[in-house]
Parts: C-alpha cells; structure tokens; sequence
C-alpha cells in the first residue's frame, strides 16, 4: 500500500496545482487584463453628419497622447486636412474640376459624442483632391493602460459629387473601409510608430450599411487598436 502513496500524493498535488491556477490564479490576470484594456464594444459604432444621419462606421483607434497621435501619422506621410469653410470648399470644387493637386484639402465634418472629429488627416493620390485617403479621430475618455484612446474612422473617397440625402457638396467612400483601416494600420506599423497592434473582433454587428451621403459600406467588423510610441521631445 505505501509504495501507492507517493503516486496518489503526485496525482493530488496535479490535481490541486490545476484548480488554484484555472480557478484563482487565471481569472485574476484576465481580470487585470479587462482593466487594463477597455471594451471598446461598448463605443459607438457609427459617426453622424450634422442633421443626424449615419455617418462613415468606425474602424480604427489610436492610443496616446495628441502628440503621439500627430507625429505617428506625420511619419507615416499622412497630412492634416485644412478645415472645413465655405472657401476651402469652393477650393476643393474647382481644384476637382481643373485637376490641381490639393494635398491639404479639407474633410467634411461628421459627429461623435456631440462633436465634430477631432483631428482629419489624409493621404493624397495623384493630382486632384477627388481620390484621397482620409481619417477621422475623437478622443474618447477611455484609458488604456493608463493613456488615451482615440477612436477613428478611415475611408477612401472616390469622387465628388452631390450628396445623394443632402445635396451638398461631398467626397463620396469607396464600399470597403477594412481596406483604408489596414492601409493606415500598415502605414503607422512601416514608420515604426506601432508599439502594439490588437484587434476587437465583432466591434461591428451590422457589416455593411449605407453612410449620409448614400455611399454604401461593408467591413468585416473587426476594429484595429495601435499603441503609439510615445513621441520623444
């Protein structure tokens, strides 16, 4: 019987190790984890226009300090869009027209948490502000691990045209926004500006939909969450 027991005592110990650390020790460190990243399902999913339609849907946050934010995208060769006024909108309709490069052509204002974007950047291509790659950002009061998150929406814009609910003057987005997502993530990532990269699957329910210009959009609902490296002084 006693050459029995040291087998027992081993299988016991297993058995008790595999308790503490599937029942204590595990749920503890997936607590901690939860508080140190927030659940971002629980954001909004789309922006707004200024008469309350929906928006382009969000697919993108930052994590840092404004300053983080602006040198990531500076470095990633994205620019700062000029704001929006009835000149630089008249600029943008003729320079469409004529094919003039217009590397800082403003965005149209859309709404998040009662407000206009914080921040708009774009990508130009080519030689006219009628094709462009563009981003919104709102910061959000949530932290993660310990800094700011903001919350994004990239998209490409493939024309100028009349908005087809407001009939204004707008940039209409090409239907896949999961491919300007990666395009910026991979920007971000190649300047070395992305010290760490998840993803929150199923941030988004309803995959596709159609924003306030009548521009229709699909995505796979996944949201992209780049940790900055913090901009050195």
């Amino acid at each position: 019987m006693a050459r029995w027991r040291l087998p027992l005592y081993l299988i016991a110990g297993i058995l008790s190790a595999y308790f503490v650390a599937a029942y204590v020790i595990l749920p503890q460190i997936d607590e901690r984890k939860e508080r140190r990243h927030p659940d971002l399902r629980d954001a909004e999913r789309l922006t707004h226009t200024h008469t309350g339609l929906p928006g382009d849907p969000l697919n993108i946050a930052l994590v840092g300090s404004e300053e983080d934010v602006v040198r990531a995208l500076l470095t990633a060769g994205w620019r700062p869009a000029d704001p929006l006024s009835f000149r630089s909108s008249v600029r943008i309709a003729v320079d469409t027209v004529i094919d003039k490069p217009d590397p800082d052509a403003p965005v149209s204002n859309l709404y998040l948490y009662g407000r206009r974007e914080d921040l708009a950047y774009e990508k130009p291509i080519g030689h006219s502000p009628r094709e462009r790659h563009h981003v919104r950002f709102w910061k959000t009061d949530k932290l993660d691990e310990g800094r700011v998150v903001w919350i994004g929406s990239a998209a490409f814009d493939i024309g100028v045209e009349l908005s087809r609910t407001t009939g204004e003057v707008t940039h209409h987005i090409a239907p896949d926004v999961d491919a300007e997502r990666d395009l910026l993530i991979a920007d971000l990532t190649k300047s070395g500006r992305v010290e760490k990269l998840r993803w929150v699957n199923g941030f988004h329910q309803e995959l596709q939909g159609r924003n306030g210009g009548g521009d229709p959009w699909r995505t796979n609902g996944r949201m992209a969450v780049a940790m900055l490296s913090p901009a050195k002084h």
